[in-house]
C-alpha cells in the first residue's frame, strides 16, 4: 500500500462526501462479511468433532440449520457490499466526469490548441471508468480481505497455535512476492495507460481526417504507423500478462505446500494421539488456509486494479487541476449593443515571443460594415478571436460601446456576438437542432420564420426530411455551401448585436453564394458587422476596409479610396485578383 498516492486517494474521496450513508453501508457490510465468512470454517470443525465423530444426528441437524443461517447472512452481506460499492463507484465517476467536462467547456481556446482530442476523450471516458474500480474492486475489497484475514488468523491461533505457526512461517514468502509484483505492475499499468492514450489520439485524428489521408494516398504509411503504435500497446499489455503469469503460480505453490505441511503435521499429531489436534481442525484448516492465502494473493491483483484506478485518477486530475480557465472578472450583463467597437494598442501572441498583433488601433462605428483583408497570417482572424475572448490579449484594451469587454460576463458578451467561420462545424443531428442547439426557446416555427426572412427556407425544404434532416457527423451529408447557409442561419437566430463573417464565402458554390449574399444584406442592415475575406469582390461595398499586413494595419478606407493609393497594398491585391478572374 505504500505505493498508493494518498493525495490522489484523498481527492477521489472528496467526491464520496455526498454519499456518506452508502459509505457507512459498505463498511457495515464489510465487517459482517468478514466475521461471518471466518466463522464458517470453525463451524465445520465443530460439526466434525461434536456431531459427525459422535454420530449425533439430531445435533448435526440443529447445527446445520444454524450454519445455514450464518451462510444466509454472509450471502446478504456479500450482495449488500457488491451492490453498494459498485453503486458508489459509478455515482462518484458520474460526478467527476460532469465536473471535468464542465471545466473543459470553460477552458481557454489555447488549451485545445495544444492538447490532442484523442487524449481528452481518453481522460473523459476510459480513464474515468477506471476510477470506479477503486471502489468496486480496489480499496474496499482490499480492506475487506485484510479484515477477513485478521479474523481468520485470530480463530486459527485460538484453535491450534502449532498448525497456525506453519501457516504464519509461509506468509512472509508470499508477502515478499506480492511486494515485488506490486512494484513492477505499477510501472506496467502506467505504460498501458500511456499507450492507450496514444492509440486513441492516433485513431481519432485519422478517422476525423480520413479524407486527407485518402486524398494524399497515405493509407499505407498511416497503417504502418498504426501497427507501430498498436504493437507498443500490445507490448505494454504483454508485460502486464507476464508479471501475472509469474506471480500467481508462485502464490499457488506456496499455498499448496503450506496446506500439505499442515495436513501432514496434523495427521501425524492425530495418529500419535496429540489431543491438541482434532479431525475437525484439519477440515477447518483446509478451508482457512484457502481463506487466508487466496485473499493475500488476490490483494496483489486488487491492488493492481486499484493502482490502475489511481493512475487514471492522476491523469484526470492533471487536466482538472490545470489553470486554463478564462478569467471571469466581469460583473456586467452585456445589453443589446449599439455596436461601437474600439481596439486600443492591441498586442497579442499565441506563442510567447512571437507577436501576431503589433499595436492595433481600430475604431468601428455602430452599425458599420467593416471588412478586414490581408494575406494569410496577417492577424485578421486573431482580431475576432480577441473580441470574443477566445484568447486573452497581452496588452491593450478592447471596448464595446465605451465599456471594456472584460467588464462584461463572458456568457452575456458572447451572446451579443455571432460568428460564421469558414470551416463550419455541424453536429451529428438534425438541421433544426444544429440551428437551435437544443435551446428550448428557439422553436421550429421561429427557425422557419427566420429562414424565410433571409431566403434559405426553400433550400432547406428541398432536403429529405426538411428541417429534420440529419446531417451526420460534421455535416458530411451537406455541401460546403449548404453548411455555410446553415451556420449563417444559426448565427442569425441568436439575434446578435455584432455579426462576424470569417471567410464565410470563400469556398462555396455560386448558388449558395447568391443565397448567402442576399442573407448578408438583410442581416447586416443596422447591425455592426465585421467581414474577413480573401475575395475582395465580396466586400467592395463595405463602409470601411481595413488592410492588414504582418500584424499591423497598413491601410484603411473605402474601396474607391484605397484604389487611389499608388502602389497601395489593397490596390495590388485587388488588381491581382481582378486579373486572375479576367484570365
Amino acid at each position: 500500500m505504500k505505493k498508493i498516492k494518498s493525495s490522489t486517494l484523498r481527492k477521489v474521496f472528496q467526491y464520496a462526501k455526498p454519499y456518506t450513508t452508502k459509505m457507512v453501508a459498505v463498511v457495515i457490510s464489510l465487517l459482517i462479511l468478514s466475521v461471518f465468512a471466518a466463522i464458517r470454517p470453525y463451524m465445520v470443525k465443530n460439526i466434525v468433532d461434536w456431531y459427525i465423530e459422535a454420530k449425533d444426528s439430531n445435533g448435526l441437524l440443529q447445527y446445520s440449520v444454524l450454519m445455514a443461517i450464518v451462510l444466509l447472512i454472509e450471502v446478504i452481506s456479500q450482495f449488500s457490499f457488491t451492490y453498494t460499492s459498485n453503486w458508489l463507484g459509478q455515482n462518484i465517476i458520474k460526478d467527476i466526469r460532469q465536473k471535468l467536462f464542465n471545466k473543459m467547456l470553460h477552458f481557454k481556446q489555447s488549451f485545445f490548441d495544444h492538447e490532442p482530442v484523442g487524449k481528452l476523450i481518453t481522460r473523459n471516458v476510459s480513464d474515468i471508468e477506471n476510477i470506479a474500480s477503486i471502489f468496486s474492486q480496489g480499496l474496499f475489497m482490499i480492506v475487506g480481505d485484510v479484515l477477513k484475514m485478521l479474523v481468520v488468523l485470530g480463530i486459527m491461533l485460538w484453535m491450534n497455535w502449532k498448525l497456525t505457526l506453519i501457516v504464519v512461517l509461509a506468509m512472509p514468502i508470499l508477502l515478499y512476492a506480492t511486494r515485488i509484483f506490486q512494484k513492477h505492475m505499477k510501472t506496467a499499468f502506467e505504460e498501458v495507460r500511456f499507450q492507450v492514450s496514444n492509440l486513441n489520439t492516433f485513431v481519432q485524428e485519422r478517422l476525423t481526417g480520413m479524407k486527407i489521408v485518402q486524398l494524399f494516398v497515405q493509407e499505407e504509411n498511416d497503417f504502418k504507423k498504426f501497427k507501430e503504435i498498436n504493437q507498443k500497446h500490445n507490448d505494454a499489455w504483454q508485460k502486464n500478462i507476464l508479471y501475472n503469469s509469474i506471480f500467481f503460480p508462485i502464490a499457488d505453490i506456496v499455498s499448496s505446500v503450506t496446506l500439505g505441511c499442515v495436513i501432514i503435521y496434523g495427521g501425524f499429531s492425530i495418529v500419535n494421539g496429540d489431543n491438541l489436534t482434532s479431525t475437525g481442525d484439519l477440515f477447518a484448516y483446509t478451508m482457512m488456509i484457502s481463506m487466508l492465502f487466496n485473499p493475500l494473493r488476490q490483494i496483489a491483483d486488487k491492488f493492481n486494479v486499484m493502482q490502475m484506478g489511481i493512475v487514471a485518477a492522476d491523469r484526470v486530475f492533471e487536466i482538472m487541476d490545470q489553470d486554463h480557465l478564462i478569467q471571469e472578472e466581469g460583473k456586467l450583463i452585456a445589453p443589446a449593443f449599439n455596436g461601437a467597437i474600439d481596439f486600443e494598442d492591441i498586442h497579442f501572441s499565441y506563442i510567447e515571443g512571437t507577436e501576431i498583433l503589433k499595436g492595433i488601433d481600430l475604431n468601428i462605428e455602430a452599425g458599420q460594415t467593416v471588412a478586414i483583408v490581408g494575406s494569410s497570417g496577417a492577424g485578421k482572424s486573431t482580431i475576432i478571436n480577441l473580441l470574443s475572448r477566445f484568447y486573452e490579449i497581452n496588452s491593450g484594451k478592447i471596448y464595446i460601446d465605451g465599456t471594456d469587454i472584460h467588464s462584461y460576463t463572458l456568457e452575456s458578451l458572447r451572446k451579443q456576438i455571432a460568428v460564421v467561420l469558414q470551416e463550419v462545424f455541424l453536429f451529428s443531428d438534425t438541421i433544426y437542432q444544429n440551428i437551435a442547439l437544443h435551446d428550448p426557446e428557439i422553436t421550429l416555427e421561429k427557425v422557419k420564420e427566420a429562414a424565410q426572412k433571409i431566403g434559405i427556407h426553400t433550400f432547406i425544404e428541398s432536403l429529405p426530411g426538411s428541417y429534420h434532416y440529419n446531417v451526420k457527423e460534421r455535416g458530411i451529408m451537406l455541401s460546403a455551401g449548404q453548411r455555410q447557409l446553415i451556420a449563417f442561419l444559426r448565427a442569425y437566430m441568436s439575434n446578435p448585436s455584432i455579426l462576424i463573417l470569417d471567410e464565410a464565402t470563400s469556398s462555396i458554390d455560386t448558388y449558395s453564394e447568391e443565397l448567402l449574399q442576399k442573407a448578408v444584406q438583410i442581416v447586416t442592415k443596422d447591425r455592426t458587422s465585421i467581414v474577413i475575406a480573401h475575395r475582395l469582390a465580396t466586400i467592395v461595398n463595405a463602409d470601411v476596409i481595413v488592410v492588414m499586413d504582418q500584424g499591423k494595419i497598413v491601410e484603411k478606407g473605402r474601396h474607391n479610396q484605397l484604389l487611389q493609393i499608388d502602389n497601395g497594398y489593397y490596390k495590388q491585391l485587388y488588381d491581382s485578383q481582378y486579373a486572375s478572374a479576367k484570365d
